[in-house]
């Protein structure tokens, strides 16, 4: 079979494409190939730079002609490299060996073995690697989520003044708004946004242990330390860790993905509400022609996008836990258990593409049920109740929880005659009698 839609063994590259297919160019293999021709070409136009004598003959004129081989990348190049690692068995190498093939064409042939001078093969791999998930964050995961924050920001101003009856331990509490509750999920994206943007994209380059041997022995009069620094910071866009082994630490990369999945756990919290809302018929749901709900009760209107987005956040979670709690762990100067972990960062974000899709799209359906909230509010004046036995605290009423919870706890449903005989029944002042029979579950609803 040909790999297709259809016949992908992951649902990101089959039936979710079209929702995950914006992070192709950032973190497929094609993108991590790309990422690594970057890199080296950086790399040896930073060599030319300093000068090294070798190189002292570069001319900057040829500067462009270099950077079209990663800015013009094709599938066909990549292919090319692919081809070459089916020989050499070693990804990075392959690398190497199709630049110094570019090299020959644009006359740079007696400059090839300054392509990967003195570095293994983590140095272009611990550079591609946050350079690519960088660009994926900024150009494709950021916008996807304010997208999300966007769509919640505009209901929670839409829906700020209707009333609704709070629910805690799924039982009637103090009635909130309905705006409000959805910006509480505005609040808490935007600080968790706050945080992530905070933790910097940490890259490794210092040769086979870290300690630049190889540079340091063949130009021992050039600062290796400050042109690294230089060259990953200001060209690369990154943050050089100072010590490492011949791998960066991905303590920063594991804080990331920490990050992503305290979002994704906020929006499956926004999912499991909206979908008890929605259960509860404060929401329905807009129809649409021709959909079916369930293949065998034609009446039913599901919350299947929400579903979905909770479905794919959890796998998306539990990916970014393994991600967080293995990267940070490997043998001694090394190991290679990080390289098979690292070419599955995209599948996480390919499942968070697929929610935050699901979310704009499930909010978007959503109508509000007015009939239905008010009927709650309306056959719960027991929620009142909290705000009389504060306001007879107030007043140096004896014992009024007391008095409010034999009111109250009861299995027999408080109406608003029962709330207004027993402010009647109280020894107080009828102006506080007034002010308590002006408490009802639709204005009991605070800031």
């Amino acid at each position: 079979m040909k790999l297709s839609t259809l016949t992908a063994i992951s649902p990101i590259d089959g039936r979710y494409h079209r929702q995950a297919q914006e992070l192709m160019m950032y973190v497929s293999e094609f993108a991590l190939i790309r990422y690594r021709v970057l890199v080296e070409v950086e790399y040896f136009i930073a060599l030319c730079e300093i000068p090294l004598p070798q190189l002292s003959a570069v001319s900057k004129s040829v500067y462009p002609q270099l950077r079209a081989i990663y800015q013009s990348f094709s599938e066909d190049d990549a292919q090319k490299v692919k081809d070459t690692e089916s020989i050499t068995n070693h990804d990075v190498k392959a690398v190497e060996y199709f630049l110094k093939e570019k090299f020959d064409l644009i006359g740079l042939s007696p400059y090839r073995e300054f392509i990967h001078f003195g570095l293994t093969s983590q140095d272009v791999n611990n550079t591609a690697t946050p350079l690519s998930l960088k660009e994926a964050l900024g150009n494709v995961f950021t916008p996807q989520m304010e997208q999300v924050h966007r769509r919640l920001s505009e209901l929670a101003k839409e829906w700020a003044a209707i009333p609704m009856l709070a629910h805690t331990h799924g039982q009637p509490a103090s009635p909130t708004r309905l705006g409000k509750e959805l910006y509480v999920f505005v609040e808490r994206l935007e600080k968790q946004l706050t945080l992530l943007h905070m933790v910097p994209f940490s890259a490794k380059f210092g040769g086979a242990t870290g300690n630049f041997n190889a540079h340091k022995a063949a130009y021992p009069q050039v600062g290796w330390i400050e042109f690294a620094n230089k060259f990953v910071n200001s060209t690369l866009g990154l943050s050089r860790s100072q010590t490492t082994t011949q791998i960066e630490h991905y303590d920063n990369l594991a804080a990331i993905f920490d990050a992503i999945k305290r979002l994704n756990s906020i929006l499956i919290d926004l999912c499991r509400d909206m979908w008890t809302y929605i259960s509860m018929g404060y929401f329905k749901q807009k129809i649409k022609e021709g959909e079916v709900g369930s293949s065998a009760m034609p009446h039913k209107v599901n919350p299947i996008d929400f579903e979905n987005a909770e479905g794919n956040l959890g796998l998306a979670n539990a990916l970014l836990e393994h991600l967080s709690a293995k990267l940070p762990v490997s043998r001694l100067q090394r190991d290679l258990t990080d390289s098979t972990v690292l070419r599955n960062i995209g599948v996480p974000l390919g499942h968070v593409a697929v929610a935050y899709s699901s979310i704009v799209k499930g909010l978007d359906k959503l109508i509000v049920n007015d009939k239905k909230i008010q009927a709650d509010l309306e056959s719960s004046w027991a929620v009142v109740a909290e705000g009389i036995q504060t306001i007879l605290r107030r007043e140096g009423y004896p014992k009024p929880y007391e008095a409010l919870k034999a009111l109250t706890r009861t299995n027999e449903t408080v109406t608003q005659s029962d709330i207004n005989r027993f402010i009647d029944s109280l020894s107080i002042g009828s102006e506080v009698k007034e002010e308590l029979k002006k408490l009802t579950p639709q204005g009991y609803t605070g800031y």
